[in-house]
């Protein structure tokens, strides 16, 4: 049987102060959770925003603290347009940045699933997720809400994170197959760093680029091209995290964009800045702001 083991990781500054804890999945996850689980608790003195990027995977988080208030990024000074899932929400792919606002503490546990995890976790077409945030009760309904009353009052990360690979392996168990092209498509982006051609995929599948777009709109809850795009982008924001100093032009090659420029059109449109006021956002380790 796996027994998770829970790593700490723990940040204080003038800024505030956090701790992760970090847990491996059971290793028959690996292709469906990403990583580690993150159980993670948040000290600051303020109100604190962050611009959450957009990647290849969906994320499930259970709340224990202050609800997180998610913005409408388009107007994040508007409280009419504020959401919060108490409990905890699910968010499916995206193709831009969302923004999320703490009082200035915040603590719970956060799963990342790959786009196949999601799909067979959640038991549902990602089309319903992509580009949503939905709340846990909607999502996992009662069984969700009654894994989080567990969670909380589980006294040991390691205990939960056990929890976790039990509730995650019987759901995935459970799902109903996903068709095995979209895996196979899905695998052949993600070894290729987003850098295989679609319209190659569709040719050796045998299906039309179309049908292969309305495939993927049903079961990851986007298109291929821009799966691929997000697993390129997600591969430089990796990169950034330990390449400082590192020339922007020198990482677009490195990431098979064809110059700096496009590599400054995809931080635009996921980022909502170019890669230079991006960075100068970042609080170390956590990539928050005060403010925005």
């Amino acid at each position: 049987m796996h027994v998770p083991r829970a790593q700490t990781v723990r940040h204080a500054s003038p800024e505030g102060s956090w701790e992760l804890v970090l847990g491996a999945p059971d290793p028959r996850l690996r292709r469906y959770v990403l990583d580690t689980y993150i159980g993670y608790h948040e000290q600051a003195p303020g109100p604190v925003r962050r611009r959450e990027l957009p990647s290849p995977k969906a994320v499930l988080i259970f709340d224990f603290g202050p609800p997180l208030r998610i913005l409408d990024s388009r107007a994040p000074d508007d409280p009419g347009r504020a959401a919060r899932h108490e409990p905890g929400f699910a968010a499916g792919l995206d193709d831009t940045f969302s923004i999320t606002e703490t009082p200035g503490v915040m603590s719970g546990l956060q799963v990342y699933f790959t786009p196949i995890g999601a799909r067979l976790f959640f038991g549902m077409p990602m089309r319903l997720l992509a580009r949503r945030v939905v709340g846990l009760g909607d999502v996992l309904g009662v069984e969700g809400l009654r894994l989080r009353e567990r969670l909380l009052h589980t006294p040991s990360w390691e205990a939960r994170f056990a929890l976790l690979d039990h509730f995650i392996l019987r759901r995935i168990h459970e799902a109903r197959a996903i068709s095995d092209c979209v895996t196979w498509a899905w695998q052949r982006i993600l070894a290729s760093g987003g850098g295989v051609e679609i319209g190659a995929l569709a040719d050796e599948l045998g299906y039309s680029q179309k049908h292969l777009i309305t495939l993927f709109n049903e079961d990851l809850g986007l298109p291929p091209k821009l799966l691929a795009r997000l697993v390129r982008f997600d591969r430089v924001i990796q990169a950034l995290k330990t390449s400082a100093g590192r020339s922007w032009a020198s990482l677009a090659l490195e990431h098979g964009y064809f110059d700096q420029a496009h590599l400054i059109r995809d931080f635009r449109q996921f980022t909502g800045s170019p890669p230079g006021e991006y960075l100068r956002r970042q609080l170390p380790g956590m990539g928050g702001t005060r403010g925005d």
